[in-house]
């Protein structure tokens, strides 16, 4: 690192959990960022500015007038300019030093399987049902870990899958592939501050799988309730007999 990289990271290189050793996973780290609105935003501007050195983001979506009360990455200039094009000018006005790499489109098929093997760290801020299983299944197969958040109304979710290590379960060991599509904000609404609570977190945890320091929430689904500021905690158990994750 150099003078000003050390005095711009100098609050997490003085955490003795973290320390330049620390610091240096950040920089060398190749995070996903799967989608680049509610959770995106706010998930990927706090890795960019706590030095993540690569960040790959996919979306396929433009910024729309109603994406600005809760997507901090975009500006009322950016109107009609593709998501991943703003968030990726953000990100660079944040942290000039770090690489990023904007694709519009979906991520999907071979593309996703590429992106996810060469990923340290996925980050779920989609808001789709088949776009979460799909994520999930690369991971699960090349043994990547998952960050997948989601927030709708006034609540959120958050965990952390890490395949083949601590008998963590999937994406698929706690929802049904084969339920209902599942809400999104566009039929139902959401509190804006959710979605910034929630893609911190997302943050956080994948910081911590990258330095590998701390208790993850494998095995975890942590529940905000917004209106009345209740954290809830909910056991996972890895399902022997899911579809995706059973036989590892």
């Amino acid at each position: 690192m150099n003078d000003n990289q050390l005095l711009r990271y100098s609050r997490q290189i003085m955490l003795p959990l973290c320390d330049i050793e620390g610091q240096q996973k950040l920089l060398a780290a190749n995070l996903l960022i799967v989608g680049a609105g509610g959770l995106g935003s706010p998930a990927a501007m706090y890795l960019a500015a706590a030095g993540v050195g690569s960040i790959t983001i996919y979306d396929d979506d433009e910024v729309e007038l109603s994406n600005l009360q809760r997507q901090i990455a975009h500006h009322t200039p950016d109107i009609g300019t593709d998501k991943v094009i703003s968030t990726r000018q953000t990100l660079n006005k944040l942290n000039p030093d770090i690489k990023v790499k904007a694709v519009k489109q979906r991520l999907a098929g071979e593309q996703l399987d590429r992106e996810v093997k060469a990923a340290d760290v996925v980050l779920d801020c989609s808001d789709n049902f088949s776009t979460r299983f799909a994520i999930n299944k690369a991971c699960v197969k090349h043994q990547t870990p998952l960050v997948s958040g989601a927030a709708i109304r006034f609540e959120g979710q958050v965990s952390v899958f890490t395949p083949g290590k601590n008998n963590s379960p999937c994406y698929n060991c706690l929802y049904n592939s084969d339920g209902e599509e599942l809400q999104n904000c566009s039929t139902n609404g959401v509190i804006a501050p959710i979605t910034g609570i929630i893609g911190s977190i997302q943050a956080l945890e994948a910081m911590k799988l990258i330095i590998a320091i701390g208790e993850t929430l494998t095995g975890r689904l942590l529940l905000l309730d917004g209106l009345t500021m209740e954290w809830n905690t909910m056991r996972l158990k890895k399902n022997p007999k899911c579809p995706t994750c059973g036989e590892l």
